[in-house]
């Protein structure tokens, strides 16, 4: 699939709705999770590649979260800011902040889960983490958990799943082989489903995650 927003093909239906935001590491694990979540949540996509300080971001992210109301909202960003100069230096944690608070006013009822950023390996050696690229996507996804808990938001550590599992890697760097991202969706649907359950009849969490 192309970059943009994709509507599940169920429309009306009571089964609350669910929204993954990510990059093509979501795309490889979005049929997983609409498979596992099957008769219990609609799942849209808004796949993008756009990072942190790309000014189409915030106007985007709203016009997506405007398809709510959502139950839950997994979210990711990161692959594409790591190339030096797209995200000025400081400015990570402070851009990671305006986007949070801009899911909470967009989503207000939504339980949010921050799905962190998996490893960059050496391209043609799935098995090895980039020494170059891979540190920034470490430091990152350290200052990413430290909002999260700031805000009470649960953290999927999609990082730490596949640091012992970089076998699993495509050998491009970045993507992942069918069982990587099989594994990946199982891990995102499982947090999902225990969220959706987790909620009151507000829609507001009952209780903080992780």
């Amino acid at each position: 699939q192309g970059w943009g927003f994709y509507k599940a093909p169920i429309t009306n239906t009571p089964l609350p709705r669910v929204l993954l935001i990510g990059d093509s590491i979501v795309n490889g694990y979005r049929g997983t999770v609409a498979s596992e979540l099957k008769g219990q949540a609609v799942v849209d996509i808004w796949l993008t590649a756009l990072h942190e300080n790309s000014p189409d971001l915030l106007p985007l992210l709203r016009k997506v979260l405007s398809h709510g109301p959502y139950a839950v909202v997994h979210f990711n960003i990161g692959l594409h800011g790591w190339p030096k100069g797209r995200i000025p230096e400081g400015e990570y944690a402070p851009l990671m902040r305006k986007y949070v608070a801009a899911l909470r006013k967009g989503a207000p009822n939504a339980v949010l889960i921050w799905g962190n950023t998996t490893p960059v390996m050496i391209k043609g050696a799935s098995g090895q983490l980039d020494p170059a690229i891979n540190p920034t996507i470490v430091e990152r996804n350290a200052l990413a958990a430290t909002i999260m808990n700031e805000n009470k938001i649960s953290i999927n550590d999609l990082y730490g799943l596949m640091a012992d599992k970089l076998n699993l890697g495509r050998g491009d760097q970045v993507h992942w082989s069918k069982a990587g991202s099989e594994l990946q969706g199982k891990a995102v649907a499982a947090m999902i489903l225990t969220n959706l359950t987790t909620k009151d009849t507000t829609g507001i969490q009952a209780k903080p995650g992780n």
